[in-house]
């Protein structure tokens, strides 16, 4: 278990988070602010706003109201950062982070067993000009042999969907430094209670706030924070007007002014507020769930109709002492392939629990076939460099009792 600053455990300081800078009436949640334009009692102040020398207050909903403020400063806290910015989705937290600080001519190396919406994304920015090199991310060897003198960035998630693959995460943390380059980690999957990637060196740090820290499967969000190792100064792209005050903030600064007030990937108050609240269980989920996925996944692999089974926590997984060095848990996602790949559409008809579905992350556990759903726009031979099996399952495990889901497996498999 993480602990804060003041010695804390991170479940502790998390569901106390909402009171640390007072709340409105003495309620014991921060209210949802709705309004969309706030107002000032100086014309000074209002013209500082847009100058960027009056730091109090809210200037446009766009850019963030007092109901995502506090959520970022949750999300930041949780990830022992210096600041958070808040976006719509996670995709959009990763499209902000790539379109406000890479430029046309710049080059990013990332890994190559991406989300495939983030994979999508790379495609995107090729198209603007900026170089992408896909590598085999367990590897620091791969991604130091990727590196050009115009590499501004690398990019990795903890464990990776749908295949499990843990990355180098403290190689490539210890070669970021020594080049100077923009860390970018996703931690999505593992989340603040497994795993803080600031511990291996991370500059930012991704959470679709959809998965794991809002975990209930009813709100949208992702974030960007950043965690104060970066040295901004040195780094080309921050525009001049952004470079004034702290150069701690220069980075992220930069990613709400393009992120939120340009292009407009505003979270809203709503959805911010549900995301606060879910966030509050979010040790207690991924006790119980990372728990009945290692029980679910040393059952699979014991199975005699199963092939393969993609855990980090299994002795078996390719970056097993890896995982267990890193991370406190093995997190909620595991896939796996039968012998009979074509029995996979029966078997899966088959189960009763686990919910035929496009997402994960959310109690009930979701479970899909990769290839024909949502990989099948990458093509046969980027799931295969991918390592994605065309009879791969993946199983997003939530909340059901072990039991009761391992039955459900049980009967499905006869």
């Amino acid at each position: 278990m993480h602990l804060s600053a003041d010695n804390r455990a991170l479940s502790t300081d998390n569901v106390h988070s909402d009171r640390r800078f007072g709340v409105e009436h003495g309620g014991i949640h921060k209210p949802i602010h709705t309004s969309v334009q706030y107002g000032f009692d100086r014309v000074e102040d209002l013209i500082g706003a847009f100058q960027g020398t009056y730091k109090g207050g809210y200037q446009y909903a766009r850019q963030g109201t007092p109901t995502t403020a506090a959520l970022e400063a949750k999300i930041t806290a949780l990830e022992d950062g210096v600041g958070t910015v808040c976006f719509a989705t996670g995709m959009g937290a990763i499209a902000a982070t790539l379109l406000t600080l890479l430029r046309a001519g710049d080059h990013l190396v990332a890994s190559r067993y991406v989300f495939g919406n983030t994979n999508s994304l790379f495609g995107t920015v090729e198209g603007l000009g900026i170089a992408v090199d896909k590598v085999d991310a367990c590897s620091v060897e791969a991604v130091a042999a990727a590196i050009r003198p115009e590499t501004r960035m690398v990019f990795v998630e903890t464990i990776a969907n749908p295949r499990t693959q843990v990355a180098d995460l403290a190689g490539i943390g210890q070669l970021c430094r020594e080049r100077g380059l923009i860390y970018v980690v996703d931690n999505t999957i593992t989340s603040p209670a497994l795993f803080r990637p600031r511990a291996v060196g991370a500059s930012l740090v991704i959470n679709s706030l959809t998965k794991t820290i809002a975990g209930h499967g009813e709100a949208l969000g992702g974030a960007v924070t950043d965690t104060g190792l970066f040295d901004w100064p040195p780094y080309p792209n921050i525009f001049p007007s952004y470079r004034n005050g702290d150069p701690i903030g220069w980075g992220l600064l930069q990613i709400r002014k393009k992120g939120l007030r340009d292009m407009g990937g505003t979270l809203s108050s709503d959805q911010a507020h549900r995301i606060s609240i879910g966030s509050e269980t979010l040790a207690l989920r991924v006790k119980q769930s990372s728990s009945t996925a290692l029980a679910l996944a040393r059952w699979l692999e014991r199975h005699p109709k199963v092939d393969a089974v993609h855990y980090p926590f299994l002795p078996s997984h390719a970056e097993h002492e890896r995982a267990t060095n890193l991370f406190a848990a093995g997190s909620w996602l595991l896939s796996f392939e039968l012998r009979d790949p074509s029995s996979m559409v029966d078997v899966l008809n088959r189960l009763t629990l686990p919910i035929k579905a496009t997402g994960l992350g959310d109690t009930r556990t979701l479970i899909i076939p990769v290839a024909p759903t949502i990989f099948w726009e990458a093509g046969p031979e980027a799931r295969a460099a991918m390592g994605i099996a065309e009879g791969l399952i993946r199983v997003s495990v939530g909340l059901e009792d072990e039991a009761d889901l391992i039955a459900d497996f049980d009967r499905a498999l006869q």
